[in-house]
């Protein structure tokens, strides 16, 4: 079973003024469309990790069987929001999802769960990292073997670092469009999100 950890905790503030996660997209906000992309992928648990406007969050999310932790560290850097979601995720792997990257399409996290399964029957210790032509993006699948690596993981900003370090446990993951490169940081990031979703 992979457990998608889903980080919902940050402040956007390359947006300015709103918060990204809650800015509309198909008739609902950006953070809901991710996770409901995810479940439908059949993912074994989503686990969402709030902390910038946690409550707004959590209302975006309560008709989703996702179980929302709150990390009260939040503004200290991604990985603490990876080490909340790792530390209670359950399962064989864990995908790091990022909550604004709303194109990934369900039958892609489907894609990127298979390659996951089949390659942990061979290397328990597997990294699993998707790339578009050339170019690496997210999610990024670890082992639960990777649990206390993670959980002692000093670096602020994720988990490059130990990604890195083991590049013989990497597998690579092709996919058929850009999605996983796509996430959203700016106004002309959404705009071109709404072009595209026209």
């Amino acid at each position: 079973m992979v457990t998608a950890i889903l980080l919902a905790a940050g402040s956007s503030r390359r947006m300015g003024a709103p918060n990204k996660l809650l800015l509309p997209y198909r008739g609902k906000p950006l953070v809901a469309v991710t996770a409901e992309n995810i479940l439908a992928a059949g993912v074994g648990e989503l686990v969402v990790i709030t902390g910038y406007q946690a409550a707004e969050t959590t209302a975006a999310l309560h008709h989703l069987p996702a179980r929302i932790i709150h990390n009260p560290d939040h503004d200290k850097g991604m990985t603490g929001s990876i080490r909340t979601g790792v530390g209670a995720a359950n399962g064989d792997g864990f995908m790091i999802c990022l909550a604004d990257m709303a194109l990934i399409t369900p039958g892609e996290y489907i894609l990127l769960i298979e390659a996951f399964d089949r390659e942990f029957s061979r290397d328990i210790h597997c990294i699993g990292l998707p790339g578009y032509q050339g170019q690496k993006g997210n999610p990024v699948l670890f082992s639960s073997l990777w649990r206390e690596a993670i959980l002692q993981h000093p670096e602020e900003d994720g988990c490059r670092t130990l990604v890195r370090s083991h590049p013989q446990h990497h597998f690579h993951i092709p996919m058929p469009t850009d999605h996983i490169l796509r996430d959203i940081d700016s106004p002309t990031d959404y705009d071109e999100l709404i072009l595209r979703s026209k």
